[in-house]
């Protein structure tokens, strides 16, 4: 093994990363089958036909070979019929939203990337870190992931799958370790100034009871991961120290995710506390009936108030059709010109 794989893709201590190794080996073969042959080729013709040799005159006679165009096209058809079919297959396989089967019961984290740090909170024991993640060797690792700034992408080369993190929404992802040991966890996603020191240690401890000391020690942390706790710790900060949590208040990471998901999410988390996606959209969608009904009701007073206008103007017209009206203008005009007409005719016969 070349030392610069140690600790990364080609150098897995877990089942997933196995696996994933398995299928970027298996690829890199399948495209070496062609890949070879032509570097080999290529290095033959330039030699053969090379300028000056041995004052050769090249003249080629030119046919049609079905056996050449047989080979240029089958074998990359083949090496793609076969590559779709892993792909296919792996692609369902190592599913990143996909549980482990196994027989241990696994540990839940809630992981949260900021700027320039990762907070991971474990809700079953009440605990929370930043920028260090312990689990048990051998027992699944059910990872929910969200963002609180730009996206990021979680990821520990050594135990596979990489994810990316989005504010507002959820992404799982799901590993397991082989072995103990403490691995390399990075951000794979540029995200600003504080990118380079966006790192963290994944503790795989050597048993369950080796982990459950872990949280008992930060359990004796007096610090408590509330809301202006949180608001503390979601400020930028580069190459921040790791930091225990002893408490972590019910609900907190379905606040962080729920924040973005409302209108009136500038006015903090309270509202939020302890709600789950599911129960934010219920709540999402009774706001908005409320809403739809204040609207429907502003209409129908609207309408009401239409037809009260319409009835008066109406009774008003009935009231000035029975009242007697003076003579018009408009007669007085009409009939002065025909006044002025018979004036002028008299006038006429007289000469």
């Amino acid at each position: 093994m070349l030392a610069g794989c140690d600790g990364g893709v080609l150098d897995p201590k877990g089942q997933i990363g196995i696996d994933e190794k398995h299928l970027i080996i298996v690829a890199t073969l399948l495209m070496l089958i062609v890949v070879i042959p032509v570097i080999a080729m290529t290095l033959y013709f330039a030699w053969k036909y090379r300028d000056g040799r041995d004052q050769e005159i090249y003249a080629p006679k030119w046919a049609h070979s079905t056996a050449i165009e047989t080979v240029v096209w089958i074998v990359p058809i083949v090496i793609v019929i076969v590559l779709g079919v892993i792909t296919w297959g792996s692609t369902h396989d190592l599913d990143p939203y996909k549980p482990l089967e196994h027989e241990a019961k696994p540990v839940t984290v809630e992981v949260v990337s900021l700027d320039w740090k990762w907070l991971f909170i474990y809700p079953e024991q009440g605990v929370a870190s930043v920028n260090e993640l312990a689990f048990p060797a051998n027992v699944p690792v059910n990872f929910k992931i969200t963002s609180d700034t730009a996206m990021n992408s979680f990821f520990i080369p050594q135990l596979g799958s990489q994810i990316y993190s989005m504010a507002g929404m959820t992404t799982k992802l799901h590993l397991i370790a082989n072995e103990p040991g403490t691995f390399d966890g990075i951000s794979a996603n540029y995200s600003g100034a504080g990118f380079a020191g966006m790192k963290f240690k994944a503790i795989a401890t050597q048993t369950p009871a080796d982990f459950e000391a872990w949280v008992a020690k930060l359990k004796q942390q007096g610090k408590t991961l509330d809301s202006a706790a949180y608001a503390t710790l979601a400020k930028p900060s580069e190459y921040n120290p790791v930091e225990y949590f002893g408490s972590v208040s019910k609900g907190m990471f379905d606040q962080i995710v729920m924040q973005y998901m409302h209108m009136d999410s500038h006015d903090g988390m309270k509202g939020h506390e302890g709600m789950d996606m599911h129960a934010g959209m219920e709540h999402m969608g009774t706001e908005h009936t409320s809403d739809m009904a204040d609207m429907k009701g502003m209409h129908d007073m609207a309408h009401m108030a239409g037809e009260h206008a319409m009835e008066n103007t109406q009774n008003m017209a009935d009231m000035d059709s029975s009242t007697p009206s003076a003579p018009s203008l408009t007669q007085d005009s009409s009939t002065e010109p025909s006044s002025l007409e018979h004036s002028s005719t008299h006038k006429v016969e007289a000469e």
